[in-house]
């Protein structure tokens, strides 16, 4: 790892830090502009009680104080208790959230990546054929359809007409599971295919393929060994915040699958004001779309030694 390298990296790091820092005051002080509380809901709630519930979770406090206490705590991950969830920290919530929306999620990528690179390519090297119509046509289409109207199209087909797979964890299990990721690669893969297709476009069309072509080399040598080396430099570019996307983006997704990942407690942290769990999976996910962009970056870098990174 050379100097420029090694620099560019503490200066994301330091960069990362001060988004995170943006993001956490943000959530924090837009929190405390909602009306109503996390014990409002709680039927006959007296002022007593809910004066004791204020000063067991540390509300009473004066908001900076408050403000002081969340920032040290994100130092270390530790979000404090649940508002809602009894005897429950937000960390352990998290990470029983994430057993799930993380598997997900990588297989999601990979799915998308290769297929997206696949197609992609192939589209490009049967330009103007009808193969390349329908691919072009496929993926326009599922990247203007939002993932919800995909997961219904899903579960009404493949779970109420066909009785193929489950509707929901709860009934189902890990079987469950596999019409949520099909949910999640399905547009990555189709904006993968996108960007693979233009990057072999003009790769085909570039010098060191013609001095290939001119050398007798065969079509799968050159298909494989040049061009999609080539071409994977703008997937790599979006793998990292793809994957970071797909964790979020799955909160939706899993709302309608019914899967115990995280985005359960985000939602449902939001609409019972549970404060320290909204603002803990905020965090959290900022931390991975940092950090997953920040390794596309560098990975960019390895793949294109020429790139240099400022």
């Amino acid at each position: 790892m050379n100097g420029k390298t090694l620099a560019y990296i503490v200066k994301r790091i330091l960069l990362a830090i001060v988004t995170i820092f943006v993001v956490a005051t943000i959530t924090f002080w837009f929190m405390q502009l909602i009306p109503g509380g996390p014990f409002l809901s709680e039927r006959s709630v007296s002022a007593a009680t809910l004066a004791a519930l204020n000063k067991k979770y540390g509300l009473d406090a004066p908001l900076f104080v408050q403000y002081l206490r969340y920032l040290r705590g994100i130092l270390t991950f530790d979000f404090g208790p649940s508002l809602k969830t009894k005897s429950a920290m937000v960390i352990d919530l998290i990470n029983d959230g994430m057993r799930f929306s993380f598997p997900m999620g990588l297989i999601a990528a990979v799915i998308a990546i290769v297929v997206g690179t696949l197609f992609g390519s192939l589209a490009a090297v049967k330009r103007g054929t009808w193969l390349d119509r329908v691919i072009m046509v496929l993926s326009t289409a599922s990247v203007a359809f939002p993932s919800f109207v995909i997961a219904t199209i899903l579960l009404y087909f493949f779970a109420l007409q066909l009785h193929w797979l489950p509707t929901d964890w709860t009934n189902g299990g890990y079987p469950a599971l596999i019409l949520p990721i099909i949910t999640l690669a399905i547009y990555p893969s189709a904006y993968i295919t996108r960007l693979s297709r233009s990057a072999t476009l003009d790769s085909l069309g570039s010098d060191y393929i013609i001095t290939a072509r001119a050398k007798g080399a065969s079509k799968a040598r050159i298909l494989f060994g040049h061009v999609m080396k080539n071409s994977l430099a703008p997937t790599i570019t979006y793998a990292g915040p793809m994957f970071a996307s797909i964790i979020t983006g799955s909160l939706v997704v899993e709302q309608i699958y019914q899967v115990q990942g995280i985005g359960k407690y985000f939602v449902s942290s939001i609409l019972a004001r549970d404060y320290s769990m909204v603002m803990g999976t905020t965090i959290f996910l900022t931390v991975i779309v940092v950090a997953m962009t920040l390794i596309s970056d560098l990975l960019y870098k390895v793949v294109n030694p020429r790139v240099e990174l400022e």
